[in-house]
């Protein structure tokens, strides 16, 4: 059977993403391959080095730009993470920074949070309610 092991989000600069993602949310580098105009650039939960890979995919296909502004228009998230406490990981990064367009919101069964990720998509926070 098929097993996920890399997702992507596509980011408008990578230099930029990495630093964000790397930064801000934690995660941490599992593969940086130079490809010439762009990276094979990978990251992972910082106590998960052998989980999934979230790739920082350069959004240079034509088709990349429109689909995540159209997303981010109607308040959708490109991708969702989920964290322990929306509460506390909201607190915690809105305090380093990060913006949100959507707080800590009850939606059935989770908490939910959207973030900002400065590189053109809308990240959604999860944790159980």
């Amino acid at each position: 059977m098929p097993k996920i092991t890399v997702a992507s989000v596509l980011v408008d600069d990578q230099a930029k993403a990495l630093a964000f993602y790397t930064d801000k949310l934690g995660f941490v580098v599992k593969n940086d391959v130079d490809l010439g105009e762009y990276r094979w650039l990978t990251v992972v939960g910082e106590n998960e080095p052998d989980g999934v890979e979230l790739l920082l995919e350069p959004d240079a296909h034509p088709a990349a730009k429109p689909f995540k502004a159209a997303l981010v228009e109607d308040g959708i998230p490109y991708t969702s993470f989920a964290v322990d406490d929306v509460h506390a990981t909201h607190a915690a990064l809105e305090a380093s920074g990060v913006v949100f367009v959507q707080g800590p919101t009850v939606m059935g069964p989770v908490i939910t949070a959207v973030l900002d990720d400065t590189c053109g998509n809308l990240i959604q926070l999860t944790s159980p309610a």
